[in-house]
């Protein structure tokens, strides 16, 4: 209980937020990667290769680098069917934060970091007209957040080559509220009811990656994130017209996505440098549904019609995605920098499978960024705005067509400061 506590409090304090970027999994961390389109692979500039590339810490200029960010999340969302007409979600400024620090071993080729990165999520909330039975206003809640707690170690090689890995523990939370008609597997498909699950867990993380001086002026990287499988625990109170409420015990499987990057660097003077990422997300090993098991109903009731569990899939389905990062930053002077950054992913979300409760179908990010230094410590703010065009549901597949005929917008904004010390 005292872990799950903690687990949940470190959330709140530092990924309580609607993340926005391909899927559910932010375009970069912290200022200097946001305000270059969230460009690492190739880079050794900043904490988040910790995360990017764990093998660009033996390239690192410095002996030592501590990093912190503070980012702030302006969400706009709408959601429109034909029994609510276009309607707004809430919308609160979400504040979120980043802490790294990484090293070279003294008279050796090896390297080490720690992090903390809030690396994906998402939330909505909004009060809409329900189906039947539960008309009138309701609230549909969502919430998912996942953080990794990351070790890192690198080796290099020999001067042109350096490979590392990350490993540490990832950690997730997940919410959802509101009226839900039962999908299946169970004999009960097609029941109304109102759901209020939460659930928490941890699971092994790790990531391997490699970079390569190609020429004095080009740097290449590869880097792979294995999938993150969770078995959350928690609970979830479950009400059916004519049955009441109950209580259950909930297990919530859920797995986040592997990933395979590789990234470039290129220095086109001595001022400027330009970087492409590409990163392949496996969301449709993923996120083919969300996996419910309610156990032990605390009302007899519900023990007696659907016996001592039930096991619930909410149906996804998502489709891979290509995320293609361009970023560029040039030295202004005086310890001063610009950048500028692209990206663009198609929505992993099928049209059937769109609700309100993920939104996440942005599909465009610009940025823009600057940096320079104070008293020996750099300081870096970036802005990043990520779009779509409005996206529309016919018939969604979801049973009980509660989301047919709708239609979703989404906006988001990003604003980022960070603090970064060099030794």
């Amino acid at each position: 209980m005292k872990l799950r506590n903690c687990l949940i409090l470190a959330f709140f304090l530092s990924f309580t937020c609607q993340c926005f970027a391909d899927g559910v999994v932010r375009d970069g961390l912290g200022a200097i990667s946001t305000g270059r389109g969230g460009v690492g692979i190739g880079f050794a500039d900043s904490g988040q290769m910790i995360l990017d590339n764990p093998a660009a810490i033996s390239f690192m200029p410095t002996m030592r680098l501590s990093q912190f960010d503070f980012d702030v999340l302006i969400t706009e969302l709408d959601y429109s069917d034909p029994k609510n007409p276009r309607t707004d979600a809430a919308t609160n400024p979400f504040p979120m934060g980043q802490l790294s620090i990484v090293g070279s071993v003294p008279n050796s080729d090896f390297g080490w970091g720690l992090g903390v990165f809030p690396q994906a999520g998402f939330s909505a909330k909004y009060s809409l007209s329900g189906p039947a039975p539960f008309s009138g206003p309701q609230t549909y809640k969502s919430v998912g957040a996942l953080i990794r707690f990351l070790s890192a170690a690198s080796y290099r090689v020999n001067s042109r080559l350096s490979v590392g890995a990350n490993f540490g523990v990832a950690a997730n939370h997940m919410e959802l509220e509101g009226p839900y008609v039962l999908q299946g597997p169970s004999p009960f498909v097609g029941t109304p009811t109102r759901f209020d699950l939460q659930a928490t867990g941890a699971a092994f993380s790790w990531a391997a990656g490699m970079q390569y001086v190609l020429t004095r002026r080009t740097t290449i990287g590869f880097n792979y994130q294995s999938e993150t499988k969770f078995d959350l625990n928690g609970n979830t109170v479950v009400e059916v017209p004519g049955l009441g409420t109950s209580r259950f015990d909930s297990t919530l499987g859920l797995v986040w996505p592997q990933t395979f990057g590789l990234g470039m660097k290129h220095e086109l003077d001595g001022r400027t440098r330009f970087g492409l990422d590409l990163v392949w997300f496996d969301w449709s090993q993923a996120f083919d549904s969300f996996k419910v098991n309610l156990q032990d109903p605390a009302n007899p009731v519900f023990g007696a019609v659907i016996g001592n569990s039930l096991t619930e899939e909410f149906p996804l389905q998502w489709r891979d995605t290509l995320s293609v990062k361009l970023g560029v930053e040039r030295d202004i002077g005086a310890g001063r920098v610009m950048r500028g950054g692209y990206v663009y992913h198609r929505s992993p979300i099928p049209e059937a499978t769109l609700t309100p409760f993920i939104q996440t179908t942005l599909e465009h990010a610009v940025s823009v960024g600057y940096g320079w230094t104070v008293g020996g410590k750099q300081i870096d703010i970036a802005y990043q705005y990520s779009f779509s065009d409005q996206q529309e549901v016919g018939t969604s597949q979801f049973v009980g067509g509660d989301f047919n005929n709708s239609s979703h917008n989404t906006r988001a904004h990003w604003v980022s400061i960070g603090v970064v010390q060099r030794f």
